[in-house]
């Protein structure tokens, strides 16, 4: 009996080690290596869905960290709430030559609030682990099992999880217990890798093999528009205390306004009577709504609510009219309360928000897609959209927060998938006017107009609610090609209506020009320069996508100093093609001794091919050096 103990002890032991001997540095295959921080060896997610209200998954992943910039690669969170069980979880950490070098069990793992930095209320929590790597490289694995009454949002599936990260083997599986249960699913960027696909009753399969790391370069799209990945819901399912049957949008947006919405926008009398003297006397709708968003900004504040179902049902009104504060949702639906009150029709819409554009897929309805909510007023077969989170923005603008992209419209008559209001090209303008003087010793002193419009709006208005010592630090970062700026004066003009930004700039700075014997050198577009020229690449691989475009119009006017003459300055420039048009033009008044620059610069937005990327560098490595182009100065 003891022999057959050892001979059982050494067996495990052995297969045991043979299995963290798969995690050796030395094993990986170089192509992994290449461009990534760490290497998934294995990501694994097995799901089963019993029933509509019963669904358990099991996880294994492992991933070997290259370097520092890995470690966030190494997840060893998971979250949970009164649906969602843990009933598993663990993690082993291996050195470079798969040995085991820690084991860290349940009750190592820290549980606490899943607070996200801005949610007064937050039930959801996580068990966590923190793990300070002593080495690189080093393999953590962790290993959880969930179970979940909630069948609504299927936990997503990437082959790759993000730019730099390889994967050796990925395998996810569903599997269901009947017809009614099996899953919708939409399978994206699939065609370039290693996967393969197993159908069975009850069951399918996705198995993916040696995916190499994808590398972010220079004006990528977002990770999400080209990683493989698949999505996966149910028509049939339940979530937070509703059962619910989705076909499409329409069926989800009728359900969020039965299940969620329904109930929600009572109002205090008090509260009705004041919105309505405050409309007293105005007809028009649109100038209702307006009022009422007033209101609003003036009366309430952003803070975020996730409690119960709050990652999806707002607060009711009633309780937001009563503390004055909500997340998105309480304050859109707030706001859609107000308007009621009022006459006016507004829809409650569930978008994704984010500097980056990202559509709801039309042919796919799933509740994983939006993080926030606004408002849709329909005006004279338009709608108008608000931001009832933002106390700053005017009505009907919503910044790059929101705009040109496709989100869910929660109408009376269903869902709809429409696309909220672009800020594209020739809408984000810019226009500088300046009037300066260069003096003999290279120092230059000016005054300056600034109007934005649109996304240039957005990135500008807030300048008004800053401390001197921010403005301050905002234009010498602005113009930081303009040594020993001083800023003298500066005032501005927020134009609600007509959505337009002005600042009015007095600046001084000495050395801004170069002295040589009896000339004098400056770049003429001391004011807005434009640089940027994206990354070269050999061999790129990614199309390229420009989010939005811009345009820029200025005109400088540079007063030369007593006692010079120009003797040589950049000539008129000229440049259009599908990416944008480039064009500046000098002209010397020989009678008043000054320069007068006008230039403009307009970028287009659109998603272009990798063979074109090359062209479109060359364009702005001609637009940043006609931007330093000199004039060359000499005494009389």
């Amino acid at each position: 009996m003891r022999i057959l103990f050892l001979l059982c002890a050494l067996l495990c032991t052995t297969v045991s080690q043979a299995q963290k001997n798969n995690y050796q540095i030395h094993l990986l295959d170089k192509g992994l290596v290449e461009n990534a921080n760490a290497v998934v060896r294995l990501a694994q997610m097995d799901i089963h869905i019993s029933s509509t209200r019963k669904m358990t998954y099991t996880v294994r992943r492992a991933v070997t960290v290259l370097n520092k910039l890995g470690n966030k690669h190494a997840r060893t969170y998971v979250s949970y709430d009164k649906e969602k069980k843990i009933k598993k979880i663990e993690a082993y950490v291996y050195d470079k030559t798969g040995k085991e070098i820690m084991h860290i069990k349940k009750k190592d793992f820290q549980d606490v609030s899943a607070v996200d930095g801005f949610s007064l209320y937050l039930d959801d929590r996580l068990l966590q682990h923190r793990y300070t790597p002593t080495q690189y490289p080093y393999t953590m694995e962790f290993v959880y099992e969930v179970e979940s009454s909630d069948t609504g949002a299927l936990p997503p599936w990437y082959f790759l999880s993000n730019y730099l990260v390889s994967l050796e083997k990925g395998k996810y599986s569903i599997s269901h217990t009947g017809e009614a249960l099996k899953p919708v699913v939409k399978e994206f960027n699939l065609s370039d890798i290693n996967v393969s696909k197993s159908e069975s009753p009850g069951r399918l399969t996705y198995t993916a093999e040696q995916i190499p790391a994808i590398k972010n370069e220079s004006l990528s799209p977002s990770f999400a528009k080209i990683a493989p990945h698949i999505s996966v819901r149910l028509p049939n399912f339940h979530f937070k205390g509703h059962d619910a049957a989705v076909n499409d949008w329409k069926d989800l947006g009728q359900w969020i306004d039965d299940k969620l919405l329904n109930g929600r926008t009572d109002l205090p009398q008090g509260t009705k009577n004041k919105i309505r003297d405050l409309t007293s006397g105005v007809s028009d709708d649109l100038e209702k709504a307006k009022i009422v968003y007033k209101y609003v900004q003036d009366n309430t504040r952003y803070i975020s609510v996730q409690i119960g179902i709050g990652g999806f049902q707002p607060i009711s009104a009633i309780d937001v009219d009563r503390v004055k504060y909500g997340d998105c949702k309480g304050l859109s639906n707030y706001t859609k309360a107000l308007l009621e009150v009022v006459g006016v029709e507004a829809y409650y819409t569930v978008i994704q928000a984010g500097n980056a554009k990202v559509d709801f897929d039309p042919d796919f309805a799933d509740l994983r897609q939006g993080n926030h909510a606004i408002l849709a007023i329909p005006y004279n077969n338009e709608y108008y959209w608000i931001d009832c989170t933002s106390q700053t923005h005017p009505f009907g603008f919503v910044g790059d927060f929101t705009d040109d992209r496709k989100a869910l419209v929660v109408t009376p008559n269903g869902g709809e998938i429409i696309k909220t209001v672009a800020y594209l090209n020739e809408d984000n303008y810019q226009k500088t006017k300046a009037e300066c003087q260069l003096d003999p010793d290279g120092g230059i002193a000016g005054k300056v107009n600034i109007d934005t419009k649109g996304v240039q709006y957005d990135n500008r208005f807030y300048l008004e609610d800053q401390a001197d010592d921010d403005v301050v630090k905002h234009y010498k970062n602005y113009w930081s090609n303009i040594n020993n700026l001083n800023v003298m004066e500066y005032g501005f003009v927020n134009d609600r209506d007509s959505i337009v930004f002005t600042e009015e700039v007095d600046f001084e700075a000495s050395n801004y020009a170069s002295i040589s014997g009896n000339r004098i050198l400056f770049t003429i577009n001391a004011l807005n320069k434009n640089s940027f020229v994206p990354d070269r690449y050999r061999n790129r691989k990614q199309p390229f996508e420009i989010q939005r475009g811009f345009f820029d119009e200025d005109e400088f006017i540079v007063k030369l100093p007593e006692g010079y003459t120009v003797e040589a300055m950049p000539d008129p420039a000229t440049i259009e093609n599908e990416f944008g048009r480039y064009r500046t033009n000098l002209q010397y008044d020989e009678i008043n001794n000054r320069v007068t620059y006008t230039r403009g610069l307009l970028i287009k937005e659109g998603v272009y091919p990798k063979e074109k990327y090359a062209t479109y560098r060359n364009f702005r490595k001609k637009v940043s050096s006609g931007d330093n182009a000199q004039i060359v100065l000499v005494r009389k």
